[in-house]
This record gives C-alpha cells, sequence and structure tokens, in this order.
C-alpha cells in the first residue's frame, strides 16, 4: 500500500534526524501542560469562493478531453509538498499550478493536499484530500517544525475548505493510498510530488513489470499534457484575475520609476530595484511571478538576468522584466526597459524604436484563427529589416529570413510569445501542433515581447552599438473580433516613458 501518509512520515523523520539548535522537552509532565488550557477555537466564517464554479467546468473539461489514460482510470493530483531551499529550511511553499487550476485552491493551499479523481465511479468521484487542524491534545501541534501549527501557523477546517471550494473534502490521514489492485490504472500528474511518484514507479515496476510500468508512464505523461492544454483558453473569472495582476504589476512599476533616483550611483542599484519591485507584489498579491530581472546598461543583454548585483549608472538604459502572482497564483508577465537619465541617446532611440515597432506590428497581427507562429513571424520581419538598414547582417533581409538564415536572430535569440496565466510560461507540457502550430482563440493570454541585445563584446555591430539591450512585453488576450493589450496603459512609446522617468526625477 502507497500511501501519502507514509512519504510524508518520512520527510518528518528526515528532519527530525537532523541536529537542531534547540528541542522542545520530551518530559511527560511537559507534553501534558502543552496540550491542556487552550481555549476552544473561534468559529471562521465561510463562503464559496468566486473561483469553484470555474473550477468545477475545469474538471469537467478534463475529463471530456483526456486521451491515452485507462477508461477506468485513478488520477491523482498532488498539489505538492514545500521545496528545500538548505539544510532544514523550505522555499515559501506554493501548490503546483494544475492543483489550483482544479480546485480554485491558491496561495492558502495546506501543503500535501490531493485531489483523486476516480473514473471507474459513476458519476467519476472526486476527492480533495488535505490536512485538516491538528488537535491541542496532540503534540504534533507544538513538536513538528514541518507540520505543527505552533510552528507554521493553523491549517483550514476541512468543512471550511468544502464550503469555499464546493469539493468533497476528507482528511488525508483516511487515503488508503495505491493499493494493488489500482495500481494498473492509476495515474499521476508526475511533477505534482517528485517523491510520490518516484515511489509509484518503483512499486509499478515490482507489480506490472516494464512494460506496463512504461505503458503507465505515457498515461502520466497524457495527463500531464492534458492539463496543459485546458489552460489555453481563459475562462472570465481567470481573465479578471489577470487584470488584476496586470495592474498591481503596473503599480510595482509606478515604484520602479519614483526609485530609480535613489538607484543611481548605488552599489548594488539593480538589487535596491528588485527590492522595491518585491515589496509591492507581497503587499499587493503572493509573491513575483518569477525571478525579477533588473538590468542596467551591458546586463540588459544577459536574458535571464536575476542575479541584480550591479550598479545603475546615469547613461543606462534599465531593463525591467517582472510580474505580480496574485493569491490566486495568476501572474502578469511585463518588461519596461526605461532610460535612467530620463532621455535616450541616439542609438538608445534608434534601438527602442525598432523594438517597440517590432511589437506593434505583432500586436496587429493578433485575432481569432490566426497561427499563433504568425505573431512571431512578424516581429522578425521587423527585426530583420532594422538589423538590415543598420548594416549588420552579412546577408539580405530576404535571405536571412529564409529557412536556411536565422542570421538576424544573432540579435534576438528568443521567442516573441508564451502563453501566461498560472504559469509565467504556461501551458508549457501542451503538444507542439497545440502550442507553435495552434490557431488563436478569445480568451487566450499571451505575451508578445521582442527584443534587441547587442551584447558588449559583439564585434558585428560598432562600438556606439554595444551594451545596447531592449525588450518592450506586453499580456495580450484575444478577443472575438481581434485583441486587448491588458498592459497597454503602462508607458511604451520614447516620449511617454522619457515623460515617466522624468516625473519621478528631483
Amino acid at each position: 500500500m502507497l500511501g501519502r501518509t507514509e512519504w510524508e512520515t518520512v520527510r518528518v523523520a528526515q528532519k527530525k534526524s537532523k541536529p537542531l539548535r534547540s528541542r522542545a522537552p520530551e518530559s511527560s509532565a511537559f507534553h501534558q501542560f502543552m496540550t491542556s488550557g487552550w481555549a476552544e477555537p473561534t468559529p471562521r466564517p465561510s463562503a464559496p469562493e468566486a473561483a469553484a464554479p470555474f473550477a468545477a467546468q475545469r474538471r469537467e473539461a478534463l475529463l471530456a478531453s483526456l486521451e491515452g489514460v485507462p477508461d477506468r482510470a485513478i488520477i491523482l493530483i498532488p498539489a505538492g509538498v514545500p521545496k528545500q531551499r538548505s539544510n532544514d529550511t523550505d522555499y515559501p511553499y506554493r501548490p503546483h499550478s494544475a492543483f489550483s487550476h482544479l480546485t480554485g485552491w491558491g496561495s492558502t493551499t495546506t501543503p500535501g493536499s490531493l485531489l483523486r479523481i476516480d473514473l471507474g465511479q459513476t458519476p467519476p468521484e472526486m476527492v480533495l484530500y488535505a490536512r485538516g487542524p491538528a488537535g491541542r491534545d496532540t503534540d504534533e501541534f507544538y513538536a513538528s517544525a514541518e507540520l505543527g501549527e505552533f510552528w507554521t501557523g493553523p491549517r483550514p477546517h476541512l468543512n471550511d475548505i468544502a464550503t469555499q471550494l464546493g469539493l468533497d473534502v476528507q482528511d488525508l490521514e483516511q487515503w488508503d493510498g495505491v493499493d494493488d489492485d489500482a495500481l494498473g490504472r492509476t495515474v499521476v500528474l508526475r511533477d505534482g510530488d517528485p517523491l510520490f511518484t518516484e515511489a509509484l514507479s518503483q512499486r509499478r515496476i515490482k507489480a506490472l513489470g516494464v512494460k506496463k510500468t512504461r505503458e503507465m508512464e505515457f498515461a502520466d505523461e497524457a495527463l500531464g499534457r492534458a492539463l496543459s492544454e485546458l489552460r489555453f483558453v481563459k475562462d472570465e473569472w481567470e481573465l479578471d484575475q489577470m487584470r488584476v495582476a496586470v495592474e498591481a504589476t503596473h503599480r510595482g512599476f509606478n515604484d520602479i520609476v519614483e526609485a530609480l533616483p535613489r538607484a543611481i550611483g548605488h552599489e548594488r542599484g539593480e538589487r535596491l530595484i528588485e527590492g522595491v519591485f518585491g515589496a509591492r507584489a507581497r503587499v499587493e498579491g503572493h509573491d513575483v511571478g518569477y525571478g525579477t530581472i533588473s538590468a542596467s546598461g551591458p546586463h540588459a543583454c544577459i536574458l535571464h538576468w536575476v542575479t541584480n548585483d550591479g550598479p545603475v549608472n546615469e547613461e543606462d538604459l534599465l531593463l525591467v522584466d517582472a510580474g505580480i502572482e496574485l493569491d490566486s497564483l495568476y501572474t502578469a508577465d511585463i518588461t519596461r526597459t526605461l532610460p535612467v537619465s530620463g532621455h535616450f541617446s541616439e542609438h538608445q532611440r534608434m534601438v527602442y524604436e525598432a523594438v517597440l515597432e517590432a511589437a506593434d506590428y505583432a500586436m496587429s497581427k493578433v485575432k481569432p484563427g490566426v497561427a499563433f507562429r504568425a505573431i512571431h513571424d512578424a516581429a522578425m520581419e521587423v527585426i530583420a529589416r532594422h538589423v538590415d538598414q543598420w548594416g549588420f547582417l552579412p546577408v539580405s533581409q530576404e535571405e536571412a529570413l529564409s529557412t536556411d538564415g536565422g542570421q538576424h536572430r544573432r540579435y534576438m535569440i528568443h521567442g516573441t510569445s508564451h502563453h501566461l496565466g498560472l504559469d509565467v510560461h504556461d501551458c508549457a507540457k501542451a503538444r507542439r501542433e497545440m502550442y507553435v502550430d495552434q490557431e488563436l482563440k478569445p480568451g487566450m493570454v499571451f505575451t508578445i515581447e521582442p527584443g534587441l541585445y547587442f551584447q558588449p563584446d559583439d564585434l558585428t555591430v560598432p562600438p556606439q552599438w554595444r551594451g545596447i539591450g531592449v525588450r518592450i512585453e506586453d499580456n495580450i488576450v484575444v478577443t472575438e473580433s481581434g485583441y486587448e493589450n491588458l498592459s497597454g496603459r503602462i508607458p511604451r512609446s520614447v516620449a511617454d516613458v522619457e515623460a515617466w522617468v522624468k516625473a519621478a526625477r528631483p
């Protein structure tokens, strides 16, 4: 029998085996004193979450779209457990996106929770297993640094979770695990809880053999694809969350602009900018949706610069790629490139206007029925034309844009768009033909983010261009007739960006 609690017990035992700086007394007298004298819990009002009916529709949509899993499959969607940062400390907990999508449970998810869907029942049985509060009469309350409420705070009551999410909620202790008879039809979200998945794989090999185990792993992968592809088109509640996330991120960018004067000349000005945005993210949501890129000067040419340990100089361009993740776990993903002085230099302006033109041209292609790849192709057409006009290409623009070319991509190696939602790179496990080659549909949300990056040591461009990096990124939703730029209110044009920065200077 492979039970959820078995593996949580292993984790706790592993942590308890490590030397600690302090330990609670273990005497019976201390236990008796600690488990008595507590007031009755104060009832907390509970109401259905706005996301609950939408999550129910998503679960039904999943069942209608499943391919490649056994007909009577038992589907396990773990929320996951905290991830170790170092030694006995963990990263702040965040449940798996697929779990949140199907349940509507966001940042307040109890670690270790599990959604179980049994397709062998009619109608399919759906149960959410979660760990309820630890009674004050138990030593878990005070003695377990990983699970105890004295350490990590109160856990919601199971009845409250059921009311909020509209699901049958049972205590995790009541889950019987995966018995031998069900092993051949149990499918799991593999990256929901890697330790559990590994234990399940070992049992499969022993009980079912290598061939059948491989078949079940294919079924696991099919489940992962279905869960990703289910998120392509956002429902009304999700679109509202995306708008809220973008507006919060807009306020974060305003904070950045206001902080620019303090960052100039600071030894680690990039981190000052990162910290200002991080404070806004924690106040307005759960956290940042990904590591903030705060890249000044030539650091802007490093696509995923998250070290953020450099200064911010007066003559620099500051590229900031950042997004606020709400308590619902939906995130924005926006980039703006700012002239620190409040004024673009001649070459900075040329690069910026080329990138803006590419972004606007790509955006103009967005409407239902257009291939997703057409957005990237449009942006590349503009990028290739500009670097050709500047004399940087060893071939013509037409040759660069041909299948056998691509030389212009030296200056923009990344793609123009990716889907956005619960993950900053949403729907990542979808099939290629369902991602790159798909037609746009109303409700899809994605980025448009062309850029140009002239590395400081790039001898194919003149010295005055080297070290300039520009990216402009907006969050787009496809509508019935075209698109809506969710982040369009954040200054984008040269004039608006310069005015935005100048207004914050003393």
